[in-house]
């Protein structure tokens, strides 16, 4: 007897707006206001507007799809969905290599922070990204996980560093900072907000938690609007500090806006939050990351299941990239628009997916967001040939490398001596009637056309049992009921 998933929904509002804030903040923020500063100047406020607007119409799609499909395990599930099962795959192996390649970029974002306090160049800053890479590897092999408790207090922690941060620094703001606006021109916006879009990925990993709320009609909007208040608030207020007191230029925006605001103890206090951030974020993206690989690669397995390999390949890829960037054959941004890349083609899948199965206004928020993603993709540039590959090669093992299925007891497969053997014995005719009928219907033994229909049933019954090939046949004598039924084919 089937037993069915019972869901709890004893998430409350509070608590949900907490998971929320949670999937959407993370160690991007100590990295990325400094890079869109540098590539727009004060410009690259408008990409942080446009972005917190897109991030609005993502959730609000996203927690459709959750409502629409609460079992669908996630981003490939709802790609299925809408797009098919080839295209969810393809979907699938984007979101890792974005994983993959995500990995490295926060560990360098922790290392900037321990080194900005220790002292050191781009080698020692690229050692010790190595080291908490290999760190956190260990800790996921050995099937350390952290807790959504832990996790929350994460949020906390960065919330609270933020809040310092900008608030303490605000009476040194300069408004002459915000003059010339676009110095780089208006084209920079849009590469800053690819820069940006690392910072917005998230939606995906809270939306089968609409179906944990009580009473999600009334729940969802509030959980919602608190997430898209707490997260614009804490960008915008860290953007607009970035551009006011420290100009572009910075690598570590949060360490030298703490230092501003109390003193040498900031770069202690950002540091210290940069590592356990570092930890804990790529901590939790390895274990969601290694349950889709299993998805991927082993369907059906038990979640408890390693993935070595996949370990394997995060910490060959995290170190090489690490080591261009330590001899200076990379850029940061160059490793960022990377993944931005990936997580954009993702999320572009999505959204085309929420076209086809969402109604109202789910599908006129997912057809605007597809339109800005669509939008943001060509300033990728180069990096754009990432989820083509990535694509190509996934569609390419669907089609080689996915085993046929398995005969059942209703259609056995017949072997190849078998099939020789009937094709040696039955006559001409049969042998051309049977060759011809996959070419000319696409219907299943018993669904033919009426004018034929009686004579192929005929056919597939006595193949079924057996009986195709008859002694009488074989020697020219049809049986009573051929001879009968071979009147109503066309052309008796």
């Amino acid at each position: 007897m089937t037993q069915t998933a019972v869901i709890s929904r004893d998430l409350t509002t509070t608590r949900g707006a907490a998971l929320y804030i949670g999937a959407l903040l993370g160690p991007g923020l100590l990295l990325l206001p400094g890079l869109a500063a540098a590539e727009a100047g004060p410009a690259s406020i408008v990409a942080w507007l446009g972005l917190l607007g897109l991030s609005g119409l993502f959730a609000a799609v996203f927690s459709g799809l959750g409502r629409r499909f609460p079992q669908a395990g996630g981003i490939m599930g709802y790609v299925t969905a809408g797009l098919g099962q080839r295209a969810g795959r393809a979907a699938g192996w984007c979101f890792l290599t974005g994983v993959v390649g995500g990995a490295p970029i926060v560990c360098l974002i922790g290392a900037s922070y321990i080194t900005t306090l220790t002292g050191g160049g781009l080698p020692v800053r690229a050692a010790v990204a190595a080291l908490l890479l290999l760190i956190v590897l260990g800790l996921s092999a050995a099937g350390l996980r952290a807790s959504a408790g832990a996790q929350l207090v994460l949020v906390a922690l960065l919330i609270t560093v933020v809040a310092v941060a900008v608030v303490g620094s605000g009476r040194y703001a300069q408004i002459d900072r915000w003059s010339p606006f676009a110095q780089h021109g208006w084209l920079s916006v849009g590469h800053a907000a690819t820069t940006l879009m690392l910072s917005f990925v998230g939606w995906e990993a809270v939306a089968p938690l609409t179906t944990r709320f009580a009473n999600p009609s009334r729940q969802l909007p509030k959980v919602i609007a608190i997430a898209l208040a707490v997260t614009t608030a804490l960008y915008l207020g860290l953007a607009i500090a970035t551009v006011s007191v420290l100009g572009p230029g910075t690598t570590v925006p949060l360490a030298d806006l703490l230092k501003v605001a109390i003193g040498p103890a900031g770069s202690i206090a950002a540091a210290a939050a940069a590592v356990v951030l570092t930890v804990g974020a790529v901590n939790a993206y390895l274990n969601g990351a290694v349950v889709m690989a299993r998805q991927l690669t082993k369907p059906g397995s038990s979640e408890e299941a390693r993935s070595p390999a996949f370990l394997l390949a995060i910490a060959v890829t995290g170190l090489v990239l690490i080591s261009l960037y330590g001899f200076r054959l990379v850029s940061t941004t160059a490793l960022v628009v990377l993944p931005t890349t990936l997580f954009l083609a993702v999320y572009l899948g999505s959204m085309l997916a929420a076209t086809r199965v969402l109604r109202g206004a789910g599908r006129v928020a997912a057809c605007i967001a597809s339109l800005a993603v669509l939008a943001m993709l060509p300033y990728c540039g180069w990096a754009l040939l990432a989820p083509a590959a990535v694509a190509a090669v996934s569609v390419w093992r669907s089609r080689h490398l996915t085993p046929r299925p398995a005969a059942t007891a209703a259609q056995p497969v017949a072997s190849a001596a078998e099939r020789h053997e009937a094709d040696t014995h039955s006559s001409p005719r049969s042998r051309t009637a049977s060759c011809a009928a996959p070419r000319l219907f696409s219907h299943r033994c018993g669904s033919r056309p009426a004018a034929r229909g009686s004579w192929h049933r005929w056919q597939c019954k006595q193949r079924q049992h057996g009986r195709g090939n008859s002694a009488g046949a074989r020697h020219g004598r049809q049986p009573r009921e051929l001879r009968r039924l071979s009147k109503q084919r066309p052309g008796h």
